[in-house]
């Protein structure tokens, strides 16, 4: 079946819709001015504040990647310092590795000034100068800036320059706290505090503690060996397995059975 044509729009029709378009069109116009009225006045209101904010939060970045890569080339020369001071000691250059170790007892952080004093302290002792370097160790344990680990470290080196002018009670007082099991300075601490236990007479305590300081496992070998040879002497047994320490292993338990049989 044949479609009806399309009936052609009057002339009124096509008034009405132009003028609808007109009027859209018109709205349209006005609706982008109210906006553009609306965002100059915005930044008018909040336009510095707002500029000024953006220029603060780039001032902030910008601070931020200059001091990261600036502490990124501090840390890169201190450890360059650490190391051209530990070559120098060990090439037996003490007195050019305490002029390499200067630059961070100045100007390196908390822990790199530690470790460089400590340093110190350590070449002192080499060259024969304990009252100078008990001082140093002193200074670092005395330090409410230095990591905890080489504030106990220093007092043990102190103590330990120091043992044979001070009195058993001050040995005590200052170790005693590091002096037990579990402790990083356990075995070098108790040993101490073992022997002013020993000066004065304290036996009793000085035994067990020398057995626990040859017992443990984290403590280095010849610290645990003294520890054990002391422990010994008091009369306390440091040695949990006989047979294992005298290196029979499983053989030291095999008994008569482990005997060779008679032809």
């Amino acid at each position: 079946m044949a479609l009806r044509p399309n009936r052609p729009q009057s002339r009124s029709d096509q008034l009405a819709e132009r003028d609808a378009a007109q009027q859209d069109g018109f709205l349209r116009e006005v609706d982008d001015a109210l906006r553009q009225d609306e965002m100059l006045g915005a930044m008018q209101r909040y336009g510095k504040p707002l500029a000024a904010a953006v220029l603060a939060g780039l001032a902030a970045l910008a601070g931020y990647l200059w001091w990261a890569d600036h502490s990124k080339q501090q840390t890169a020369r201190r450890g360059e310092d650490m190391t051209l001071a530990l070559d120098q000691v060990e090439a037996g250059r003490l007195d050019a590795g305490m002029r390499a170790l200067e630059p961070l007892t100045k100007d390196g952080g908390d822990g790199s000034q530690a470790a460089a004093r400590m340093m110190q302290g350590g070449i002192l002792l080499e060259q024969g100068h304990k009252d100078q370097a008990a001082r140093m160790f002193a200074a670092v344990s005395a330090d409410s800036n230095a990591p905890q680990p080489y504030r106990d470290l220093a007092s043990v080196r102190e103590v330990t320059a120091n043992f044979d002018t001070m009195k058993p009670e001050d040995v005590i007082a200052r170790l005693k706290p590091l002096a037990v099991p579990g402790n990083p300075w356990f075995g070098s601490a108790g040993e101490l505090v073992g022997m002013a236990y020993v000066k004065q007479g304290r036996n009793d305590l000085a035994g067990p503690l020398f057995a626990a300081v040859a017992k443990e496992k984290e403590a280095p070998e010849s610290v645990r060996s003294r520890a054990r040879q002391m422990a010994g002497l008091l009369g306390v047994d440091a040695i949990d397995d006989v047979a294992k320490a005298a290196g029979l292993g499983d053989a030291g338990q095999a008994g008569p059975a482990a005997a060779p049989a008679k032809p």
